[in-house]
């Protein structure tokens, strides 16, 4: 019998993801439309898969003989609780006197401008950044598409033109900034004294550093020309709203992109350590400009942030609570861990699996059957040469630690759509996964060990395939015992 075929959605633009699914044997490329008449894909069955993923008794979604569909479904809910169609509206302020302006970055950036229109109607006007392939039509906002992880030419492109906007702007107009994750990589102007390729060049290493989310910004602040802040500046004195959708741990809205429109807490000084911290080497004109006093941010206290708010509309919490309801629904007790859970994949896997091990033996933190739920973003240090991303290496650490327990499926996954640079947001787990690649040729531990994750679930038939979601509150974790 075959493996199981891996999932494939992609993203509605007029509003929730519509899932589909169909048969996926190789990689293709992401955000491509599902196959007329696809349902969601918790409605979904495919033929060829094993008995314990989908069965025909438990072809509704339910968790008795569909631990994958049930999981998948999971994911669907969680993803819809956190689109920017359902949570921008009600974070919009009242429509300026003057102009209403709106300036956006991020994976959902699109998304979200489209929910601007569609509560304000085609009068606003407005310039946004997204990923490529993550765009939407717009009936008045410019859309412009660039490079995410690595910024590109259409970034610099992109931070232009908003400084350049943003310094159009009167007192009785209003700047609506959005923001969501990826920011700081779509939104690029290099400070003074730097180039496009010494940014490119410290954004790579940091990458692959194995720092957060919040050093890798407090970097990028400093070397920048529009983060931390000094998108505010260039608009004067225009009040400005700033709706965030977090895609980092601890929700703080000043990390988010990198915080253009916001305070900067963090230091120059700050800065030096965390590339000093990770060993990272960087170009003479990038020392230069950290050990200038001029590389500073606007601090909390600046006069120019009084009249500017922000509003955290969507989190990881949002939807950790909404995969908990999903659960809830299917009369599936859940345990959510964490909302903000960080630190390197295989280490975070591993504490996942001593807890799946209690559970089963004690009865602790809770008894089984159980959904382990958790949020936030984990890190990999890259060794290798392999191809993967977090979620993938947190669900291989996973596997080797459980050594194929029954009774166990899990997934993991990005709510982007993107697990790193690949075309999965992330990968089912159960307890054939390991078997089924080895049977394929692999082996996991060198996988691990290479950061090749991706190959051990395409052999498995185990990546989830969304495409873009136009949302990005970070990672989902979800772990089905019992």
């Amino acid at each position: 019998m075959s493996a199981p075929a891996a999932s494939r959605a992609a993203a509605n633009i007029s509003g929730m993801p519509d899932w589909g699914v169909h048969n996926r044997p190789d990689r293709g490329g992401s955000g491509r439309t599902p196959p007329a008449g696809s349902r969601p894909l918790s409605e979904q069955r495919e033929s060829g898969v094993k008995a314990d993923v989908v069965s025909e008794e438990a072809a509704d979604g339910s968790v008795a003989g569909n631990p994958r569909v049930f999981l998948a479904g999971l994911f669907e809910a969680a993803v819809a609780a956190v689109h920017p169609a359902r949570v921008v509206p009600p974070a919009l302020p009242p429509r300026p006197k003057g102009r209403a302006l709106v300036l956006g970055f991020g994976k959902g950036a699109a998304a979200m401008a489209a929910a601007v229109e569609a509560a304000w109607g085609d009068r606003v006007e407005g310039f946004v950044v997204t990923r490529y392939g993550h765009g939407v039509p717009l009936a008045s906002i410019e859309c412009l598409e660039a490079g995410h992880p690595v910024p590109d030419t259409a970034s610099r492109e992109a931070a232009a033109r908003m400084l350049a906007l943003a310094a159009s702007l009167g007192a009785e107009d209003r700047l609506v900034c959005l923001a969501s994750g990826g920011g700081s990589a779509l939104l690029t102007a290099p400070a003074a004294g730097l180039d496009l390729a010494d940014k490119v060049t410290v954004n790579k290493a940091l990458l692959r550093s194995g720092a957060s989310i919040s050093e890798m910004n407090c970097v990028r602040k400093h070397l920048s020309a529009v983060k931390g802040g000094r998108l505010a500046l260039a608009a004067g004195t225009a009040p400005i709203t700033t709706i965030v959708i977090s895609d980092v741990p601890g929700d703080d809205p000043s990390v988010v992109g990198s915080g253009p429109t916001l305070p900067d807490p963090t230091t120059r000084q700050q800065a030096q350590e965390i590339l000093a911290r990770y060993g990272i080497a960087v170009p003479e004109a990038v020392a230069r400009r950290l050990a200038d006093p001029a590389s500073e941010t606007p601090k909390p206290g600046h006069p120019r942030f009084s009249n500017c708010d922000a509003i955290v509309a969507a989190t990881a919490q949002t939807m950790l609570d909404a995969a908990a309801a999903h659960a809830a629904a299917h009369g599936v007790r859940s345990l959510v861990l964490s909302n903000a859970m960080e630190g390197e994949a295989v280490a975070v896997a591993r504490f996942h699996a001593d807890l799946v091990r209690q559970a089963r033996a004690h009865g602790q933190p809770a008894p089984t059957p159980l959904l382990l739920l958790s949020g936030g973003e984990t890190t990999v240090t890259v060794r290798g040469h392999g191809r993967g991303g977090r979620n993938g290496e947190f669900l291989l650490g996973l596997g080797l630690a459980l050594d194929g327990m029954a009774d166990v499926h899990a997934l993991a996954a990005d709510t982007d759509g993107i697990d790193g640079s690949e075309d999965n947001a992330g990968a089912f787990l159960d307890p054939q996964t390991l078997l089924r690649a080895r049977a394929a040729g692999l082996d996991p531990v060198a996988a691990l060990a290479g950061n090749d994750s991706y190959a051990v679930f395409a052999a498995s038939g185990d990546l989830l395939v969304t495409g873009p979601t136009r949302t990005n509150v970070n990672d989902l974790r979800a772990i089905l015992v019992g």
